[in-house]
C-alpha cells in the first residue's frame, strides 16, 4: 500500500519517506508534518520503500525497524537500513522502535542512521530532528550541485564534448543529473557516436573523480579469458598464470568500471557480472578468497538490449542492474547542426598534431560533409577531418580532401588490393547499408559481433 500527500510551498519542500506495517503510525506521521509544509509519502513495507526511492527524490528517511506481527528484534530495520545506505550513503535515515530498546537504537546509530525516536514520539522534538537533517541534506545537495555547474563551467577535468544540437538537450540534462549520483547507466548509441566520451564526462562529474574510471571492451574479450580480465586470476590457476593478476572490477575499486560492448558478453560470464553487480563480492579465477569491490558501472552498446533480453540473448535481470538511467546519444545524421563546431574542433586539434596551418574549410567542403550521413558518426568525422588536413596543401581543406563522394561513387579496383584491405572495403560497405548497426551487420557478414568488431579495430574503421 503506497500514498502520498503533497504540501504546495514557495520555497524548496521538504520530502520525508515513512515506512512503517501500522497505517495509524503513518497517519500519524502525516498529520504532524503536513501541515507543517512538508511532503509525506508513505509505505507500508520495505521493498516498497526501495521502489519509492527508485522514483523520487527525498531529504529524511523515517523508517520503523519491525515489519512482521509479533517480531521485536529489529533485524528487519537494520536490513533495510543497510539497503538504503548502500542505495545512497548520504539520504539521512532517522529510525523509530517502540520498545525503548537503546541497544537496537545504539546498532542503527552504528550502522548509519542519523536519529532515532522512540514511539510514541515527542511532536517537538520529531519535527526538530527532521528539519535539521532535512535541510543539512538540502544544503550539501545544493552545494554538490553548485560544485558540478562550476567544474562543467570551468570544463575541470572533463573531456572535449561538443553538444548544441537541440537532440544533444536531453542527454547534457541528464549527464548533469545523474553524474553526481552513484547510479549505474546504460549509454545507447550507434557505433562511434561519442559514448566513451559520455561516461568519461559521467565519472568526472562524480564524487569518484578522484579514483580510477577502468574501461574494457567487454565485448572483444574471447569467452576462455574474460574471467581472467574482469575478476583477475591467482598464479598457476591455469597454464599461463605464472603471476597474480589483479582484475578489471579490483582495479576500478572506489572507482568506475567502463563495461563497453555490453550486448557481446557471452550468457554465461552474464550471470558471474550479475553476482558482482548485486552483492559486491568476486573471486579471483583460481581462488576461493572472496573480495569485496565498491566500484560504480557505466555499460554502453549499439545493440537494442530490451529486444536481446525478451530473445533470451541477455539476462534481463542484468540490464535491470546496469540499466538505472538509461542515456541514448543520437546519431550524427540526427544532429547535424554541431558538424560545423565538430569539424572545426577535429581541425583544431589535428592543425596542432601535424603542424600544419590549415585555418579553414572552403564552403564546397563545409556543405558536403553536412550532406554525408556519416555512418560511422562522429567517429568517422574525426578521421576524415585528420586525413583531410594530411593531405591539405593550402591554407583551406576543399572537397577533395575529404574524399567522402569519391568513397561513394567510385568503383574500387580489387586487382591491387591487399585481403584485408578488400576485407576491410567489405565492412565499411555494410557497415554504411546498415547505418552502422553492428549486430545486422555483423549477420550481413556471417560472424558473431565480438569478430565484427576485432576486425573494426584491426582496421581502424
Amino acid at each position: 500500500m503506497y500514498w502520498r500527500t503533497i504540501i504546495p510551498n514557495k520555497q524548496e519542500r521538504i520530502r520525508v519517506l515513512a515506512a512503517d506495517d501500522q497505517p495509524s503510525i503513518l497517519e500519524a506521521v502525516e498529520l504532524l508534518l503536513a501541515p507543517q509544509g512538508i511532503a509525506v509519502d508513505c509505505v507500508r513495507a520495505p521493498q516498497l520503500l526501495m521502489e519509492a526511492l527508485g522514483q523520487s527524490d527525498y531529504d529524511v528517511l523515517l523508517i520503523d525497524l519491525n515489519y512482521t506481527r509479533d517480531t521485536t528484534s529489529g533485524q528487519e530495520g537494520l536490513d533495510l537500513l543497510a539497503r538504503i545506505r548502500e542505495y545512497d550513503p548520504r539520504l539521512p535515515v532517522i529510525v523509530m522502535t517502540a520498545w525503548g530498546n537503546i541497544d537496537l537504537a545504539v546498532e542503527s546509530i552504528k550502522r548509519g542512521a542519523r536519529d532515532f525516536v522512540q514511539k510514541p514520539w515527542e511532536n517537538e522534538r520529531l519535527l526538530s530532528i527532521i528539519r535539521v537533517h532535512a535541510e543539512l541534506h538540502q544544503a550539501l545537495r545544493r552545494a554538490r550541485q553548485l560544485e558540478l555547474e562550476n567544474r562543467l563551467l570551468r570544463a575541470e577535468g572533463m573531456p572535449e564534448f561538443v553538444a548544441s544540437a537541440p537532440a544533444m538537450q536531453p542527454v547534457l540534462e541528464l549527464i548533469a543529473q545523474v553524474g553526481p549520483s552513484d547510479a549505474n547507466v546504460l549509454i545507447t548509441g550507434e557505433h562511434g557516436t561519442g559514448k566513451e566520451i559520455v561516461a568519461r564526462l559521467l565519472h568526472a562529474a562524480s564524487p569518484r573523480a578522484r579514483m580510477a574510471l577502468v574501461a574494457v571492451n567487454a565485448g572483444g574479450l574471447p569467452e576462455g579469458t574474460f574471467e581472467s580480465e574482469i575478476f583477475g586470476h591467482v598464479k598457476g590457476a591455469f597454464t599461463d598464470a605464472r603471476t597474480d593478476r589483479v582484475g578489471r572490477f579490483e582495479l576500478a575499486n572506489g572507482g568506475t568500471l567502463f563495461l563497453d560492448e555490453i550486448a557481446n558478453v557471452p550468457l554465461r560470464q552474464q550471470a558471474k557480472l550479475l553476482r558482482v553487480l548485486e552483492t559486491g563480492e568476486l573471486e579471483r579465477v583460481g581462488s576461493s578468497q572472496t573480495r569485496r569491490v565498491d566500484v560504480r558501472i557505466l555499460s554502453a552498446t549499439n545493440a537494442q538490449l530490451h529486444e536481446e533480453a525478451a530473445a533470451g540473448s541477455f539476462r534481463e535481470d542484468l540490464l535491470f542492474r546496469i540499466n538505472t538511467v538509461e542515456i541514448h546519444l543520437p546519431a550524427l545524421r540526427d544532429r547535424r547542426e554541431d558538424i560545423p563546431l565538430l569539424a572545426q574542433h577535429f581541425l583544431a586539434r589535428n592543425r596542432s598534431r601535424y603542424r600544419k596551418p590549415v585555418n579553414d574549410f572552403s564552403p564546397a567542403a563545409m556543405q558536403q560533409m553536412m550532406q554525408y550521413p556519416w555512418p560511422g558518426n562522429v567517429r568517422e568525422l574525426e578521421h576524415t577531418v585528420e586525413r583531410a588536413v594530411l593531405l591539405c596543401r593550402g591554407d583551406e581543406i576543399e572537397s577533395a580532401n575529404l574524399a567522402i563522394a569519391s568513397a561513394r561513387s567510385s568503383a574500387p579496383s580489387f586487382e591491387n588490393m591487399s585481403i584485408d584491405e578488400v576485407e576491410a572495403l567489405l565492412i565499411r560497405k555494410v557497415l554504411r547499408r546498415c547505418d552502422g548497426n553492428i549486430s545486422q551487420a555483423a549477420e550481413a557478414l556471417g560472424l558473431s559481433r565480438a569478430a565484427l568488431y576485432r576486425r573494426i579495430e584491426k582496421y581502424g574503421l
